[in-house]
């Protein structure tokens, strides 16, 4: 039943997603966004070729390189749901700290290159305002 809505969910997936990283890029209590749409991401080029849009997943470190601080952006999103699974037509976060990574040890992850202010962001069809409007605020919660 699902396939006829796929083209138009992944569309808006992939639009609010860009719009997303975007803001995310320009956030002050933001360290880095990985997100193959941006320009800045350093597969840029090769997705740009390959893929007509850049998908709805995006993730991206915060300033405050803490768990603390992931939780608490997490603990205040209203419209992004914290959990494991990744990909619903809703918006799913969550960190790999608690979700795909969560039987390594904070050590195992920093050798992996996951660092603990890793946020995993499933972009989900709400729109893309509310959605960064949420960021905004919960980020807004962080410490200067």
């Amino acid at each position: 039943r699902g396939m006829k809505t796929l083209a138009l969910r992944v569309e808006r997936q992939n639009q609010s997603a860009l719009e997303i990283s975007k803001f995310l890029e320009s956030h002050s209590k933001v360290k880095k966004v990985f997100y193959p749409g941006l320009t800045s991401h350093e597969g840029h080029l090769i997705a740009k070729k390959q893929m007509k849009g850049f998908g709805g997943m995006l993730s991206f470190m915060l300033k405050e390189d803490t768990f603390k601080a992931v939780a608490t952006v997490i603990e205040n999103l209203r419209y992004a749901h914290p959990a494991a699974n990744l990909g619903a037509v809703e918006t799913i976060v969550g960190p790999p700290a608690t979700t795909s990574h969560v039987e390594c040890s904070k050590e195992e992850r920093l050798r992996m290159g996951i660092p603990e202010s890793l946020i995993r962001y499933s972009t989900g069809i709400e729109d893309a305002a509310d959605l960064i409007d949420d960021l905004d605020n919960a980020l807004s919660k962080l410490p200067d």
